[in-house]
């Protein structure tokens, strides 16, 4: 199984490891990342995912990088707590490569994808509820607005009438019978896309929780970052890349403008903020790379710079 990082030499553009610092790389995965963080400065890194194989995985590269490379088994999501056990009180960098590893993709036991036949499953830590949870017991009106919400399914009525239908039959159990009936629930899309890709995305955030998880890391993140510290991020789709964007652009003070009907709000003095965008538009990958992997092809990387002349965290 290969895993190819995307975005690399971006990921370490922006990201800029230098000897001594402290770095986290809260999505390991399949630590391409990692890898070439500790090949590109004699620094500290902490590695983090919630997926216990990836963890084991990992033990290999810290064996490589004995004392360098630490690995924590958790949610990146809750950060602070493991970083604070582990007597870690500030970084000096963070990146985080969100979405589902290829590795988890790639294993029909894990449940990720209808290309191969597998349970239903798309749980990243093993705990929880799973998908086939999910489709099997939500109210049909709440499974709908899932698929909308988190997949942006613009059938997701229809599609949660079939499951609901067809589970009344037999409850579902494996990834390809669960995708072949969205596949006749929907129109053919004219791009060739699966018609079970969008709401297989639901699924899979919803049952890990992917958005809050976001949502909290990159609070923690900035939190965490000392002066001159970087974060930077590489999202795949645009329910993520939204939330980046607007925690982004919050921490360096780049809100809407005020309306020119409230003549106060005009008047009012920017606040000075601690961050400066490094990335005032998402880094997207080049030709050959979304050429050479099909991953990269929908991601966008965005990178924030907390100025070095700024409070401590």
């Amino acid at each position: 199984m290969t895993h190819i990082p995307v975005l690399l030499d971006e990921v370490l553009e922006h990201l800029a490891p230098r000897s001594g610092e402290v770095l986290l790389d809260g999505t390991f995965g399949g630590g391409g990342y990692a890898r070439a963080i500790l090949e590109a400065a004699p620094c500290t890194l902490w590695a983090m995912d919630r997926d216990p194989e990836a963890i084991a995985r990992g033990a290999e590269l810290a064996a490589a990088h004995p004392g360098r490379l630490h690995l924590i088994e958790g949610r990146f999501g809750d950060m602070l707590a493991h970083l604070s056990e582990a007597g870690v009180a500030a970084l000096d960098g963070v990146v985080l490569d969100l979405g589902v590893s290829s590795f988890q993709i790639d294993t029909p036991e894990r449940g990720f994808s209808f290309r191969f036949d597998g349970p239903l499953d798309m749980r990243m830590g093993r705990t929880g509820p799973s998908a086939a949870d999910l489709v099997n017991t939500l109210a049909e009106a709440e499974l709908a607005d899932l698929l909308w919400e988190f997949g942006e399914e613009r059938h997701s009525r229809r599609v949660a009438r079939s499951i609901v239908r067809e589970r009344a039959e037999a409850p579902f159990e494996t990834t390809l019978r669960l995708a072949e009936v969205i596949r006749r629930s929907v129109p053919r899309d004219p791009s060739g896309i699966h018609g079970a890709t969008r709401s297989f995305q639901a699924l899979r955030i919803r049952v890990n929780d992917e958005l809050g998880e976001i949502e909290r890391a990159l609070d923690q993140a900035l939190g965490l970052l000392a002066p001159g510290g970087r974060i930077v991020v590489v999202s795949f789709h645009s329910l993520e890349d939204r939330i980046v964007k607007r925690a982004f652009q919050r921490a360096a003070g780049r809100t809407p403008g005020a309306s020119r009907h409230d003549p106060v709000a005009l008047l009012a003095p920017r606040a000075e903020t601690d961050f400066v965008l490094l990335t005032p538009r998402s880094v997207r990958p080049g030709t050959a790379e979304a050429a050479a992997n099909p991953r990269a092809r929908s991601a966008h990387l965005r990178a924030l710079l907390r100025k070095p002349e700024s409070r401590a965290a």
